[in-house]
């Protein structure tokens, strides 16, 4: 596997080995001692999670302010462009974003790691998107963070207006988010 830094280092791009024919691919989405050895995290997953949906939906920011999850992120149908803000403050890159286009057709996994917010759109005609998760959903811990939040500007490379769910049209603005320390 190949591991790229992002801007902020401790977010990871994760291009895997994939071997290919004309019957079709095979590639490991996963191994824990290559995960280990490769990036020198000890990261224990402890939740996997599915989600599909439809072209501009857009799911995020999210984060737990208490059981704080790493994800490990990864599209197996369509594209999507996903973000990480940080939202450490004792961070040099605190309130910075990085992004990146994961699909099916690149195979890209995305280490969001904890202290951070997430969230992804949906470019294609549908999307599913996998993560696996450092801890456990805690719905009290969960936090939201607007997504067009003017501070962060982030650039979510939207085909048309987003759809939101209740939640994330009601998320409030990073000047006023709960952080990590």
């Amino acid at each position: 596997m190949k591991i790229e830094p992002q801007k902020i280092p401790e977010v990871l791009v994760i291009e895997p080995t994939v071997y290919g024919d004309e019957r079709g691919f095979f590639y490991e989405s996963f191994n824990q001692q290559h995960w280990q050895k490769e990036t020198g995290l000890e990261t224990t997953f402890v939740q996997e999670n599915h989600s599909r949906s439809t072209q501009n939906v857009l799911r995020g920011l999210h984060y737990q302010i208490q059981q704080s999850q790493g994800k490990l992120v990864r599209v197996i149908l369509g594209e999507v462009f996903d973000v990480a803000v940080d939202l450490r403050r004792n961070s040099p890159f605190f309130g910075q974003w990085v992004g990146q286009h994961l699909s099916a057709d690149n195979k890209k996994q995305f280490w969001v790691p904890e202290g951070f917010a997430h969230g992804f759109v949906v470019l294609s005609e549908v999307a599913e998107f996998l993560y696996l998760t450092t801890d456990y959903y805690a719905p009290e811990h969960e936090r939201a963070i607007i997504w067009n939040d003017p501070e962060l500007a982030i650039d979510w490379h939207l085909t048309g207006e987003p759809s939101l769910s209740g939640k994330d049209q009601e998320a409030g603005f990073f000047r006023n988010a709960e952080c990590f320390a």
